[in-house]
């Protein structure tokens, strides 16, 4: 699986990487929507966009909208990976298209994987 992970925090953006790359997946990681947002316009090539729900200039709401209005046809999933985990900003996630919500406070990174795993299986 090809993952764009997009987080701010550089601690757990590694992380992550780390732990999807152990996992055998291939990881390209953004600091930041309007990074992820570049990366997308050279190539949609991806699985899945793993990403938070707050950063600066943007919330991942606002992301997963743009995405979804400026590339119609790419075929990857947008999965929240946040600490925000009100009812409200799940529903408003799924809403925008995220097929599914992890909070990070939730589950250890090793779960993180296996969620992102099983929610895209087809």
């Amino acid at each position: 699986m090809k993952i764009l992970l997009v987080d701010d925090d550089a601690f757990l953006r590694d992380m992550y990487a780390t732990k999807f790359t152990e996992h055998d997946h291939q990881v390209e990681t953004a600091d930041s929507p309007g990074t992820a947002i570049t990366k997308l316009e050279q190539t949609q090539d991806f699985d899945v966009i793993l990403l938070d729900m707050i950063m600066p200039g943007m919330t991942g709401v606002d992301l997963i909208k743009i995405i979804k209005e400026k590339f119609p046809d790419m075929k990857a999933d947008c999965i929240v990976l946040s600490n925000q985990g009100q009812n409200e900003d799940i529903d408003e996630a799924k809403a925008a298209g995220a097929i599914g919500y992890i909070i990070k406070a939730e589950s250890i990174p090793s779960d993180v994987v296996k969620k992102v795993e099983s929610l895209t299986k087809k």
